[in-house]
């Protein structure tokens, strides 16, 4: 059964959130953070009839495929987010020449 993406992700949000204000006082590994993301499931029950998967925690009502797009959909938007922040941490940190030429 495959475990509900958008719940997973907020749930997910929340322990990263957690995570960086505990990691300011205590000293922790990334190891930590991932170890508690893969415990997180929110597993979907199937409707045989419709063949789709039902949270009952949130409502979604998707096929397989739908659930791997949204997963996809939810995945892309964090890397985006973060490669956007490395381009501007990179720009950032040229010299003043290199940046004219941009």
């Amino acid at each position: 059964m495959p475990n509900c993406p958008e719940c997973t992700a907020r749930e997910r949000k929340k322990i990263q959130a957690k995570y960086e204000t505990d990691t300011a006082e205590e000293n922790r590994g990334r190891d930590d953070l991932f170890k508690l993301f893969d415990e997180v499931e929110i597993p979907m029950k199937m409707d045989s009839a419709t063949k789709h998967f039902i949270c009952k925690r949130c409502g979604l009502y998707a096929t397989r495929e739908q659930v791997s797009d949204i997963k996809y959909r939810l995945n892309q938007k964090e890397k985006t987010r973060e490669d956007k922040q490395d381009d501007y941490l990179e720009w950032w940190q040229k010299s003043k020449k290199d940046k004219e030429l941009d």
